[in-house]
């Protein structure tokens, strides 16, 4: 079975990753490698985001690893929050109390504006064992509501509304989010790619 190591400590996007990817992938998170430290982000794009957490973790274990870096990108702020998303407001405090802040921060910021078109995009960035790298990109267009709408979900999902769906994300289930959420279109390219390498004659 081959493993990967998601170079992540969000327990909700691990549960997602691990729900979407075939069987014989096996998904470890940071944790379960004994890594407890910090991963630095501190490039100017999710693209370089990405890479920089696959390739810190990649060297530091020698073991096959992926990362993320997704960012909501609001049209009337001009992209923002982007690349800052997850820190957009806070820094500090449990990942509930920095998403409420996020949340806070962005509505803030909106009051008043007519425009609420945004889009959530996430980009994977994979290193082989072979040092060889990979890019993938998913994104869904959406709407961001007056106020935050549901409880599941995580980040900004209360408040995003997907064009073409009459709920934010937070009140979908894990699996209704899975078939279109822009996390959801990464993975799916990146699981299909560790597919057909796992079975390179279907």
């Amino acid at each position: 079975m081959k493993q990967l190591v998601f170079a992540t400590a969000n327990r909700h996007k691990l549960k997602e990753i691990q729900a979407m990817m075939p069987d014989e992938i096996q998904i470890k998170g940071l944790s379960e490698i004994g890594f407890t430290g910090d991963i630095p982000e501190t490039e100017p794009t999710l693209e370089g985001n990405a890479m920089l957490k696959a390739r810190f973790v990649h060297e530091k274990y020698q073991l096959p690893c992926f990362a993320d870096d997704t960012g909501l990108e609001v049209e009337a702020l001009n992209g923002a929050p982007g690349v800052f998303s997850a820190r957009y407001a806070a820094t500090e405090g449990s990942q509930e109390e920095r998403a409420k802040a996020n949340i806070d921060k962005l509505l803030r910021e909106l009051d008043g504006k007519k425009n609420r078109k945004a889009r959530f995009r996430t980009v994977i960035a994979c290193i082989e064992a072979d040092n060889k790298s990979y890019i993938f990109e998913g994104i869904v267009d959406g709407t961001i509501t007056e106020e935050p709408i549901g409880d599941d979900g995580f980040g900004y999902d209360p408040i995003f509304k997907p064009d073409g769906c009459e709920a934010t994300f937070a009140q979908m289930t894990l699996c209704e989010k899975n078939l279109i959420s822009h996390r959801a279109r990464a993975f799916s390219k990146f699981a299909e790619y560790n597919r057909n390498r796992q079975n390179p004659e279907k």
